[in-house]
């Protein structure tokens, strides 16, 4: 029987996780959603999806804030919105699915749905009402929040990432819009939570300026999700809402996963999915 797998945050550039995914088992007959952060450069993101196209019947991606970084390829710098072509461009040489292209349709046990894989970034607008967007950074430096993002993803041609990602979100809701078929639930795919109550970080609280964009909080209803999944927290788990699973599907860093038992326990099966919970809102971590 056919699945539907996703997992996100691979980090291919550390030896332990890109041997892992080496060491991966094939799954001919299954599609894999990769989620985001799988390299910062062009070469290594080729290489793990060339790899995990020969593993799967489809591979699906989207970018995470890692494929958005600034790098220097031949003395030239390749930064913004460039980075994210050069990268859509790269995903696709191996054989992905990317944000750019037409939605797959998937037929398989779970029902017929089609799968959207979003790029949306994020605003600062994940943060308490009373702090004020300029002073946000601030904010959450006061306890050691600090992402680097703020010195390596830069938004040119934007004038600021907050305006790159309304840009992404005006052109991504015409374009589903104009393109999902009324009759078709979905699977949303973002590195994003698309809901602000699920950026769950204990640890590092005031991380979530960071984390997404309070304009896809009704996305789940609006476009019939199934299920939405995103990476980006290091923390799997899963959420409920509206009957719609939340599926946070991050591998992470070494110490965040357990080296011995390899990759496959960290596939995240999507579709066929479990039943919803008899009570909202529910909430089932996944802390392997």
């Amino acid at each position: 029987m056919s699945k539907l797998y996703a997992i996100s945050d691979l980090h291919a550039a550390l030896e332990s996780n890109r041997q892992a995914i080496t060491d991966l088992e094939e799954h001919p007959d299954d599609w894999l959603i990769v989620a985001g952060d799988v390299a910062e450069r062009p070469d290594q993101l080729w290489e793990v999806l060339e790899l995990l196209k020969e593993r799967f019947a489809k591979v699906i991606w989207t970018p995470g804030n890692h494929e958005l970084w600034t790098i220097q390829e031949g003395g030239t710098s390749i930064a913004g919105e460039a980075k994210y072509e050069l990268m859509v461009e790269v995903a696709r040489s191996a054989g992905a699915i990317t944000p750019e292209d037409p939605f797959p349709h998937w037929q398989g046990p779970g029902g017929d749905c089609v799968i959207v894989p979003l790029f949306l970034l994020y605003d600062y607008s994940f943060r308490p009402r009373e702090v004020s967007e300029e002073q946000v950074v601030a904010w959450a430096a006061e306890e050691r929040a600090v992402c680097s993002d703020e010195v390596l993803l830069s938004p040119t041609p934007y004038p600021s990432r907050q305006a790159w990602c309304a840009e992404r979100i005006r052109k991504t809701c015409a374009r589903l819009e104009r393109e999902l078929p009324e009759e078709l639930p979905t699977v949303l795919v973002n590195h994003y939570p698309l809901r602000e109550e699920f950026v769950f970080l204990p640890r590092v609280p005031r991380f979530a300026p960071w984390c997404g964009t309070r304009a896809t909080a009704d996305w789940h209803r609006r476009y019939r999700a199934l299920a939405c999944v995103s990476g980006h927290l290091h923390i799997r788990r899963t959420d409920w809402r509206d009957g719609t699973r939340f599926e946070e599907v991050s591998l992470g860093y070494p110490k965040q996963w357990r080296q011995d038992a390899g990759l496959k326990p960290y596939l995240r099966q999507i579709l066929p999915g479990p039943p919803g919970p008899a009570e909202e809102p529910g909430t089932i971590f996944h802390g392997r």
